[in-house]
């Protein structure tokens, strides 16, 4: 099991955002977490980031605790988060970005990774002297995708990626995931457009107001009618 979350409770002051959840992400998986806005899926990303903490429990990566580790050290750990609304650095290149999220690494690997982002993303080589406040939102997304891989990471988080997106440009954020997991990397995915999601998870779950209320695979969530008729428009 590549990530364990057990029993995590998250408060903001007095709000309960998540109620004792627990669930697991296994090596070679897309796990992907749905629901309504306001259930809790980016609170979750973000606990497991260490951007928050939670009052019980624990999360446990690789089989060791990092319920307590810095944001920091858990990227090196492994573990990358795409924030929602990409947040890229938008003073600085695209090449500057991709160097950013390399930080943890050693200099002499920071070469290869470039060209391994940009063999996945040709649109960024193009645009690699381009200040990156004045790319699309899509080439923004591309961007937050390609400087979390610039860790090298074993686990891959990505929070709402389609998030103002054309549909177009949607499919294409999908298809660049599909092949980020053909490639090996292992993805947690939180996402409003729940038809996408569960098309490419293996499993998934269901959250509603800061609890679990329903997982299976991606295609029992896809058949099952309340998900029909909450998520997906049935």
């Amino acid at each position: 099991m590549l990530l364990e979350v057990e029993n995590i409770n998250v408060y903001y002051g007095a709000i309960h955002a998540i109620k004792g959840i627990s669930f697991h992400v296994d090596e070679g998986e897309i796990v992907t977490l749905i629901g309504a806005n306001g259930a809790g899926k980016s609170t979750s990303l973000n606990t497991i980031a260490g951007l928050l903490r939670s009052k019980t429990g624990d999360v446990k990566f690789r089989g060791r605790s990092i319920a307590h580790t810095p944001a920091h050290r858990v990227v090196k750990e492994g573990l990358a988060l795409v924030p929602e609304g990409r947040r890229v650095f938008t003073q600085l290149t695209v090449e500057e970005n991709l160097e950013m999220g390399a930080y943890t690494r050693d200099n002499s690997e920071i070469a290869g990774s470039l060209e391994q982002v940009y063999e996945l993303f040709p649109r960024l080589k193009e645009r690699q002297r381009q200040v990156a406040g004045t790319l699309s939102g899509g080439e923004q997304q591309m961007l937050a995708m390609g400087r979390a891989l610039m860790s090298k990471p074993a686990l891959m988080m990505l929070d709402e990626p389609s998030m103002g997106l054309a549909p177009i440009l949607v499919e294409q954020v999908f298809e660049i995931i599909s092949s980020l997991h053909r490639a090996g990397t292992t993805i947690l995915l939180v996402e409003q457009n729940a038809q996408m999601a569960l098309s490419v998870a293996d499993r998934a779950y269901v959250l509603e107001n800061g609890l679990i209320t329903l997982s299976g695979t991606g295609e029992e969530l896809i058949r099952s009618e309340k998900v029909q008729k909450a998520y997906l428009g049935g």
